[in-house]
């Protein structure tokens, strides 16, 4: 079996470890560049992880950041799919055990 990779990004630490607290103050930065996004792309680009990105947009972070590619990406060894289905079946989860809601019945008038 092989491992499954995944990866976390480091955008947003890196953003304030070098005094950029705020999504807006990326964008005139990355325009600069020639990377020309709206406020809600960068936003997602610094908030969420991407599943996409190109590399022109890559290098133009890592030159406004002053980072390599490593600092920002970082591989990480995938949740192992064991465990996703032991926590989508209920084992391991606290609070609500086995309680489950039942599903509704619509009687008829004469069904009573």
């Amino acid at each position: 079996m092989t491992a499954k990779l995944d990866y976390q990004w480091h955008l947003r630490t890196i953003m304030a470890s070098r005094g950029l607290f705020s999504t807006t103050d990326l964008r005139p930065l990355l325009a600069q560049r020639g990377i020309d996004l709206s406020p809600s792309q960068v936003y997602r680009l610094v908030v969420d992880k991407p599943e996409r990105l190109s590399l022109k947009t890559l290098v133009a972070l890592m030159d406004i950041l002053g980072c390599r590619m490593e600092e920002l990406i970082e591989p990480v060894a995938a949740a192992s799919e064991r465990r996703r289905r032991a926590v989508a079946d209920g084992a391991g989860e606290k609070g609500v055990g086995t309680f489950r809601p039942k599903r509704a019945r619509i009687t008829g008038e004469n069904d009573k």
